[in-house]
């Protein structure tokens, strides 16, 4: 069985000249979806380009399906930043969705174990890896409080005003950052790795990872940041192999995300930053 999954891989890689239209088209509609907003094209195009990957292959067709089903998901509700009951609960089930339907497909109907969220791989962290591990939150610290203020940015989440907001917009960044590994690295980029080479794989999914970022907040320049991270967050998982270690490295990163709107929407109350 395993030899035939390595020869289906294999295959596949070697169209890869055809095979990437329908997956770049796929991560496009991610673009037109959250990026752009344009729902009727955006489904139209994640509808066209399933056919054209089931017409190439019944393997990249069920792969693209699986992501396809997760966009399609998340484009049922808006994703900007709202801290009311009602959209917290919303939001978080609709992410929960897009996460769990196409794990359950490739689980309970594939009957395979393509996607896995590998906690634990017993191998120990280099010291390059721990090193990085200080640089994040220092760059974050260094980058995001101007990017922020600079760019008005903060303004797409709301100005917190008390314990309980500030609790749940805590709770809502690592949630949301927890989740992007979870489907935009362990979904995503682990299904794309089954068809194309490591930068293929990763840029496509980075298309979608700052689409949806965009919408969430991060706009005006805010791609010059998350299109870097997204595909740093792809490589390291190529090297590690390892869950645990990117979403560390996402939660504190976030954690410097938190700190720095709160500093912008309440300038004084967190005397940490240079801006």
């Amino acid at each position: 069985m395993l030899g035939r999954m390595l020869e289906t891989v294999t295959q596949s890689r070697t169209t890869w000249s055809w095979a990437i239209a329908p997956a770049v088209g796929v991560s496009l509609s991610a673009f037109l979806l959250f990026g752009l907003q344009l729902a009727g094209y955006g489904h139209a195009l994640l509808v066209v380009s399933l056919v054209g990957a089931w017409l190439l292959g019944r393997e990249l067709a069920k792969d693209l399906l699986l992501i396809g089903v997760g966009i399609a998901i998340v484009s049922l509700t808006s994703v900007e930043a709202d801290l009311e009951w009602d959209r917290f609960f919303t939001v978080g089930l609709v992410l929960t969705l897009a996460v769990g339907v196409p794990f359950a497909v490739d689980r309970f109907v594939y009957r395979r174990r393509a996607i896995r969220f590998p906690w634990r791989t017993g191998r120990k962290w280099p010291r390059l890896e721990k090193g990085y591990l200080v640089a994040v939150p220092f760059l974050g610290w260094l980058i995001l409080p101007f990017y922020f203020i600079t760019s008005g940015a903060y303004q797409n989440w709301p100005h917190v005003t008390d314990l309980s907001l500030l609790l749940r917009f805590f709770v809502g960044v690592n949630g949301v950052g927890a989740w992007d590994e979870l489907f935009f690295i362990c979904t995503c980029f682990v299904l794309l790795r089954r068809h194309f080479g490591v930068w293929q794989a990763n840029v496509l999914q980075a298309i979608i990872f700052v689409s949806f970022l965009w919408e969430l907040g991060y706009q005006e320049w805010g791609p010059l940041i998350t299109a870097p991270f997204a595909l740093l967050q792809g490589y390291i998982f190529t090297r590690t192999g390892s869950l645990t270690y990117v979403l560390i490295v996402h939660l504190l990163f976030d954690a410097i995300v938190f700190l720095a709107i709160v500093h912008a929407h309440n300038p004084g109350v967190i005397p940490i930053f240079l801006i």
